[in-house]
């Protein structure tokens, strides 16, 4: 591994100067499961930024997976876990589970075209549309591959609800619309909420499912959740677990096309791409096709990549509970160095997920001074941005046993605009997760909120969700609206504001007006629900009816 600049090596010594005298022992803990004093006074503003500061700088180049900033950030996270005193968290004696990928890249500016009889319609790369493969080849192609839309491209027996109508897409390259069909009838597709149809992988899945030779996603700003600059940051590598027969089986293409241009396809094709949208928010909806035809070759660079996610483990004190876990989980990588916006090609991720990660290291302090009955993980995970990798990899590889994890509370983003009366709470309802933290939150005089942008799907765009998915009841708190002494609107205005300005860009960096108080009250209460969670008898479980209670049962049966 090259030797750290002269940068890093400064931020790690201030650092190291600031966490001297990190792990004190243990405080006796006392009858209820609240949280030894020594446990919370161990958060503070200081320890967080400091990690922040180390996180976000330009020496670790964004922590891009299989990068010299991979590299460093390991080190680092490494080095600060053995530093607590943190035993490894792979039964194997280290520090590191090793992730495999494989990293595709997209060469050249590929132009994709639209054909219709003697017409034709070329699109620029990236500014008109965005494209990769997954397939592990050094050339992905369409070749007059038949355009066909198929509205949200949705399946969902449970809601009434088939865009597919029994049609033969084999080959075909399918038009989908990002989200749920929006309909005001809330008894279907959670209303406001975006349920998993609406993600974009689901789309790309229904690809694969149905043969489908391509699939174009038709991006919109509003019901996707973030402007097409976003989706531009897709041009470069693109990684997926190295399992090459599903890879073979999805599109040979994948990608989105912007608003307009789908709008001129519609308009090429005889068809108005408004009354088309508007009938495919309706139960009648068929697939049309569209009359013309896509080509594209997309030339690639290959690389295979063990990346690492990085985990250490707090033992329980109680060795009839030692051998059950809660994870914390935090995702440690960014994009990179990538496309200059404004001069600048550091995609450093301050807030995504610098804070997240560095919240990890200082709830890892704090439970050192403090530990509960049960184990804890802190489990720092690798290629979320590339579609929650790391995650993935650990639920079908954990290094615990799933039957015996109680439960995952996973950050992503904390609070820097200051201190707020209530929490965000990702999928508030979906299990008794949600009691404990009402509980803890309401001993500090605040309060739960439900997602305030529901529509953006946030639920099944974190770590957490792969937990869920394979029953582990999963909890992702995100920064609350209401900011004591701000006006009502300053929230959503932040958030707004970062998507808008900093999200997925070089821009989301350490900004001056950034306040950490609220960020210390978030880990207060994230480090009460975890040592509460990690204390109590009985485990939380899924709601009655929740999508993710079968696989929790089925597990737990499976380990009797």
């Amino acid at each position: 591994m090259t030797a750290p600049s002269t940068g890093f090596r400064r931020a790690l010594g201030i650092l190291t100067i600031i966490l001297a005298g990190a792990c004190r022992p243990a405080e006796q803990a006392p009858a209820g499961g609240d949280v030894p004093s020594a446990g919370l006074a161990a958060i503070d503003t200081a320890g967080l930024m400091a990690h922040i500061r180390v996180l976000a700088h330009d020496s670790l180049l964004g922590r891009a997976p299989g990068s010299l900033g991979e590299d460093r950030t390991v080190a680092y996270l490494e080095s600060q876990f053995r530093a607590l005193g943190l035993a490894p968290g792979n039964p194997d004696g280290s520090y590191i589970q090793k992730v495999p990928l494989v990293g595709i890249t997209v060469q050249g500016a590929p132009a994709m075209t639209f054909r219709k009889g003697g017409t034709s319609r070329a699109l620029t790369w990236r500014d008109d549309y965005v494209a990769w493969t997954k397939h592990v080849a050094e050339r992905a192609s369409l070749d007059n591959s038949e355009l066909v839309f198929v509205g949200y491209g949705v399946e969902a027996p449970e809601f009434q609800w088939d865009d597919i109508k029994g049609a033969d897409l084999a080959g075909k390259t399918l038009v989908m619309l990002v989200n749920d069909p929006p309909l005001a009838d809330t008894a279907r597709f959670g209303g406001a909420r975006m349920t998993y149809y609406g993600r974009w992988t689901y789309k790309y899945e229904q690809g694969m499912k149905h043969k489908a030779a391509g699939v174009l996603i038709v991006h919109e700003t509003q019901p996707a959740g973030y402007p097409f600059a976003v989706v531009q940051g897709k041009t470069a590598e693109q990684f997926d677990l190295v399992t090459p027969d599903k890879n073979m089986s999805r599109s040979a293409v994948e990608g989105w096309i912007t608003l307009d241009q789908a709008k001129a396809l519609f308009a090429m094709a005889g068809q108005d791409f408004d009354a088309l949208k508007a009938k495919a928010a309706t139960p009648e909806f068929a697939p049309v096709s569209l009359g013309v035809t896509a080509s594209v070759t997309l030339t690639n660079t290959l690389r295979t990549v063990d990346s690492r996610n990085v985990a250490a483990v707090l033992p329980g004190s109680d060795p009839a509970r030692a051998g059950e876990y809660l994870i914390y989980s935090a995702h440690w990588d960014h994009f990179g160095v990538g496309e200059p916006v404004n001069g600048d090609s550091i995609y450093n991720g301050a807030l995504d997920n610098a804070t997240g990660t560095a919240g990890l290291l200082v709830l890892a302090k704090a439970f050192k001074a403090a530990p509960p009955p049960r184990s804890i993980l802190f489990l720092a995970v690798t290629a979320e941005e590339q579609g929650l990798l790391g995650s993935a990899y650990y639920a079908v590889a954990p290094l615990y046993p799933l039957a015996k994890t109680v439960a995952n509370i996973n950050m992503d983003g904390l609070n820097q605009w200051g201190p707020t009366r209530d929490l965000t709470v990702i999928g508030l309802g979906a299990s008794e997760l949600d009691d404990v933290a009402s509980a803890a939150a309401a001993e500090v005089g605040r309060t739960l909120r439900p997602d305030p942008e529901p529509e953006k799907g946030y639920y099944y765009r974190s770590d957490h969700f792969n937990f869920a998915k394979v029953g582990v009841p999963a909890f992702y708190a995100g920064d609350g609206v209401d900011y004591i002494g701000k006006d009502p609107q300053y929230g959503m205005q932040k958030r707004e504001a970062y998507v808008a300005d900093d999200y997925h860009k070089p821009q989301d960096e350490i900004k001056p007006d950034w306040i950490m108080t609220g960020a210390v009250d978030d880990l207060k209460l994230l480090m009460t629900i975890g040592y509460r969670v990690a204390t109590v008898a009985r485990w939380p479980e899924w709601r009655p009816g929740n999508e993710f209670r079968a696989a929790r049962e089925a597990s737990l049966a499976a380990s009797r």
